[in-house]
């Protein structure tokens, strides 16, 4: 028996062929799905960065901002501190010049007092002094007995 050349392909190899073929397909879709997978990975991996370099300049702003601030703030209140030292030393001068100005005037009283009140005494203690003289002599025992007398009550008090 003569054996015939089938061109006709068995039932295996043609299985064979369609699962190369669907293995081929799965391949592809497999390649496709991942591409994709990775394509929207780095879509959003993109967004996340945008958002950290506008939140980083948002920062770096606000940061800027109360740099200002401060730096303003500073200034202004080296400003009033300057003001108030200021002040207060005009008001120091000022209290000065007053306290050196009515000790001048105090001073002046004084001296004007001593001179007017130094000729009065010296009028008033002469005619005294005479006074005085005459009437030295029995006082003296008096005034010397009273104290003796009250310090005896103090004694006797404690």
């Amino acid at each position: 028996m003569a054996t015939r050349k089938s061109t006709k392909k068995s039932e295996l190899a043609t299985a064979g062929a369609h699962l190369g073929a669907a293995a081929k397909e799965v391949g592809t879709a497999v390649s496709h799905k991942i591409s994709g997978l990775v394509k929207s990975a780095e879509k959003q991996l993109e967004q996340a960065k945008a958002q950290l370099s506008k939140a980083v300049a948002s920062a770096e702003k606000s940061v800027k901002a109360a740099e200002k601030q401060l730096e303003a703030t500073k200034r202004s209140t080296s400003k009033r501190l300057a003001a108030l030292q200021v002040g207060a030393e005009r008001k120091a001068k000022a209290l000065q010049k007053a306290i050196e100005k009515e000790a001048a005037a105090l001073k002046k009283a004084a001296v004007k007092q001593v001179k007017t009140a130094a000729p009065k005494k010296a009028a008033v203690k002469a005619p005294v002094a005479k006074k005085a003289a005459v009437k030295q002599a029995p006082k003296p025992a008096a005034r010397e007995a009273a104290p003796k007398k009250v310090a005896t009550k103090k004694v006797a008090s404690k």
